[in-house]
Order: structure tokens, then C-alpha cells, then sequence
């Protein structure tokens, strides 16, 4: 059975723009798109009160006008559509444990608002056991792709890169998999970042430090693309690694990207709910989607 690609919508801008390139996700990937919308509130048949009939009315409202816009811009997708009432947090957790991946919205640079407001954000990203993806009010398909040759937002150019963070002393295959299918599907180049460090040294050894580590750091790298490049021949590959703090090294190579893919270690349950700093940063201040893929 194939996983569906879910989304979780409130009716923000942002959660709109999450359903539309969930819808294009869907449709590249071949698979279904399954709407959620989470309200915590008494099931439809616990009161005949008209006062408490209204949040579920908007419930079913938010649901249908979504399916109505994807269903004419998107005839192609096949869509279905649930109403859960529960807690948002954990009804996307719960989506999202049988989805392909989970796509949410998300308000760029004041902290995460709609299905993401404060603790439901965290709490949502940090337990989900398969991709997220966030998505910026506005995102169009458009921006997943390069202007054309008049400087002017198309869907008929070619995809911009997808850009992935890989940690050579904790190398995820599900991540690097995830950065690398994503790419083929695309047809779109592929930069692989990574950042390295080495401890305080005198001036006089530093440089000769730094030009071992940057050699080491280049060669394990390639180490842990190999597989992958072999798996997935047709896509073009390039690689930056820096001396650099990750997170920062990642907003940077993001800005002209179409996604961005990092990862999250999953931790256990005493230690509570943790992104982690560098998908905790990126998912504050990057611009285009953000995919979080957690792995042990």
C-alpha cells in the first residue's frame, strides 16, 4: 500500500501554501494526498447545540475549500480529506507515522505560526518518525524553479537545487537518500554540504591543521557519497565543505536552493522533545521548503 503524502491544514496562508506543494510533492512522487485538518474540540454527534456545532463547521469548511482549489489546479492527484478530533500536535503525529512524508506551513523569520505555533511545532517535528516538511506562506511552484532567460518566475525552467547537510562522523543513509531521490525526481543538481572544526591550535600549527582537516573532511565525505552517487547516476552532484558552523553554513548554501534537507537524531522519550540546533535554525530563518528527516 502506497504511503500517502499528508498535509496539516488550519486555514492560514501557510498551510495553504504547504497544500499546494504537497500537491506537486504528491504528483511527482505518484502517490495520494491526504488533507488533515486537527480540532480539539466534542465529535460531531456528542451535541445538537448550534454553539458548539460552529468549530466543526469551519472544521469541514477549511477541508473543503482546500480540496476544492487542489482538485482544479491539481485534477491529476488524487485527494482525500479527515477531520480528526484531537489535539493538533498529536493527530500530526499520528498522520504522519503513515505518511510518505508530512507537510506543514510555516511563518518565516517571527518563530512558526498556524498548526505551528510554540509548542506544537516542536512538539509535532521532534516526534514524527518520517519526513516533515515545512513550507513559507506565499511559496509558489514558481520559486521551486530557476527565472527564465527574462529574469521572471517560471515553471518551465529547470528545478534549483536541492541541498542537503550531512554529517560525516554520523552518516544517515535515510537522509542522504531522501537529498538524493528528491534531486533525481527533480532532475535537479544536488549540493551535499558539510562543515568541519578543529580545536584551538598555535598560529604556527594552525594552517597546516586546517589544510589536514579540510583534506580528511573532503575524503569522508566522498566516502559517504559513494554509494549513492552509484545509486542514482543521472544526478549532478556538488559538494562545499567549510570550515564553518553547520547551521550557518547551511542558511547560506539555502538561498537560491528549491529545498533544503537536514536531519534530526531522534532521541529517547526521558529526553523529551528536541530538534536539535541546527534543524531548530534552519527551520527559523531558510526561505525555500525544508525537509527534516529523523534517524537514530
Amino acid at each position: 500500500m502506497l504511503r500517502p503524502v499528508v498535509v496539516g491544514l488550519d486555514g492560514s496562508r501557510e498551510s495553504l501554501a504547504a497544500a499546494e506543494w504537497a500537491a506537486g510533492e504528491a504528483l511527482l512522487r505518484g502517490l495520494p494526498l491526504r488533507l488533515v485538518h486537527a480540532w480539539e474540540g466534542l465529535p460531531s454527534d456528542a451535541s445538537q447545540l448550534p454553539e458548539l456545532e460552529a468549530p466543526h463547521y469551519w472544521a469541514r469548511r477549511i477541508l473543503r475549500g482546500a480540496m476544492d482549489q487542489l482538485n482544479e489546479r491539481h485534477p491529476q492527484v488524487y485527494l482525500s480529506a479527515e477531520q480528526i478530533a484531537r489535539p493538533a500536535a498529536d493527530a500530526l503525529v499520528e498522520a504522519g507515522a503513515e505518511a510518505e512524508l508530512l507537510v506543514l506551513g510555516s511563518r518565516a523569520f517571527s518563530g512558526l505560526g498556524g498548526f505551528m505555533a510554540g509548542s506544537v511545532a516542536l512538539a509535532t517535528v521532534a516526534r514524527v518518525t518520517r519526513p516533515v516538511v515545512l513550507v513559507r506562506a506565499g511559496r509558489t511552484a514558481e520559486d521551486d524553479h530557476l527565472p527564465n532567460d527574462e529574469g521572471r518566475p517560471s515553471v518551465h525552467t529547470p528545478y534549483r537545487d536541492v541541498v542537503v547537510g550531512v554529517d560525516t562522523a554520523h552518516p544517515c543513509g535515510e537522509l542522504i537518500a531522501f537529498a538524493f531521490e528528491s534531486a533525481s525526481m527533480r532532475s535537479a543538481p544536488l549540493l551535499v554540504v558539510h562543515a568541519w572544526h578543529v580545536p584551538y591550535a598555535p598560529a604556527a600549527e594552525a594552517a597546516a591543521m586546517s589544510l589536514a582537516a579540510q583534506r580528511t573532511a573532503e575524503q569522508e565525505l566522498a566516502r559517504a557519497l559513494q554509494p549513492w552517487r552509484q545509486k542514482y547516476p543521472t544526478v549532478e552532484v556538488r559538494t562545499l565543505v567549510e570550515h564553518e558552523r553547520p547551521a550557518q553554513q547551511l542558511l547560506h548554501a539555502a538561498q537560491d536552493a528549491g529545498l533544503l534537507v537536514v536531519g534530526r537524531r531522534s532521541r529517547p522519550a526521558r529526553l523529551g522533545a528536541r530538534t536539535g540546533p541546527v534543524a531548530h535554525a534552519v527551520m527559523h530563518h531558510v526561505r525555500c521548503p525544508v525537509v527534516i528527516v529523523p534517524h537514530d
